[in-house]
């Protein structure tokens, strides 16, 4: 097995999140964001600053995408919204599904401007979920019979997409189209992960083509190369690590989410900076998030 680097880091936001997840880079304001899924939030840091802003949402947020200077897409619980960065004004753009009891998870933005998305069941049930392809305000379903979807990130030239399913822990590859984002081929194998410890979570493919990936209840990002060998291991001071995001104005630096979920008192107690976000403290070739085109 790959030797686990030690954590070298530090902690950027010591706010415990239930459920952090979906983080995201914006360089044209220094911003990072992201989403505390369980308590309705979404989390805006400015780095430079450190100047930290909670926005509470009136649903179950998980995905940020930039469409321009004043607006930003929302992937949620009741479908996609657009966000005015002004007024903080939601509006409805797009429905996902009519599964009332599902919600998103994991997605992110294809360089054609298209969406990947993710939805799940509340209580992770399994099969009731789904990764989404939205191009505009057409959502076309891809893969169903989901339970966890994760690790949504496409390679450099955009002819690849990389995803699991966390309950059956394969990272899968497939061929797309670059200039839609589509599918091209049928998924494959890329990495049997389902004997090793925890789960693939959120992962980003650098400009290398190295997809780097927060292993849930492993409390490590794990890389791998796109033949899927694993090359480093870097820990994470939280045991259950949920998604990179490539930050900084050259997207060199790495943040990682984390959450508290389903930890009781003890295992909290435990693991004190479960639910905070983290800078991995290394130096990546990493790559600035393209726009959601309407």
């Amino acid at each position: 097995m790959t030797d686990l680097v030690p954590f070298s880091g530090r902690i950027v936001c010591d706010f415990a999140s239930e459920l952090g997840e979906g983080p995201t880079y914006d360089p044209a304001t220094d911003t990072a964001w992201w989403f505390n899924i369980k308590g309705q939030e979404l989390h805006e840091l400015h780095l430079d600053s450190g100047r930290k802003t909670i926005h509470p949402l009136p649903f179950l947020g998980s995905v940020l995408a930039t469409i321009d200077p004043g607006l930003q897409l929302i992937a949620s619980d009741q479908g996609l919204f657009v966000r005015d960065t002004a007024s903080f004004e939601l509006s409805p753009f797009a429905a996902l599904e009519d599964k009332p009891g599902n919600r998103s998870n994991d997605g992110r933005v294809h360089a054609s401007g298209s969406l990947w998305i993710g939805t799940m069941g509340r209580r992770a049930e399994k099969h009731a979920g789904a990764i989404y392809h939205v191009a505009g305000n057409r959502v076309t379903k891809l893969y169903g019979n989901i339970t966890i979807p994760n690790g949504i990130c496409f390679s450099p030239d955009g002819a690849t997409a990389y995803f699991t399913d966390t309950d059956v822990n394969h990272l899968m590859r497939v061929s797309i189209d670059p200039a839609t984002g589509l599918p091209t081929g049928d998924p494959a194998v890329l990495s049997d992960e389902s004997a090793a410890p925890g789960g693939i979570d959120g992962s980003v493919c650098d400009a290398d083509g190295l997809i780097w990936n927060s292993r849930w209840g492993a409390g490590a990002v794990e890389v791998y190369k796109p033949d899927g060998r694993k090359v480093a291991r870097y820990a994470v001071p939280a045991t259950q690590p949920s998604c990179p995001a490539f930050i900084g104005t050259k997207a060199d630096r790495l943040l990682v989410t984390s959450a508290w979920q389903d930890l009781d008192d003890a295992a909290r107690s435990a693991d004190p900076n479960a639910g905070k976000t983290f800078e991995l403290g290394i130096e990546v070739k990493g790559r600035f998030e393209p726009a959601f085109q309407l």
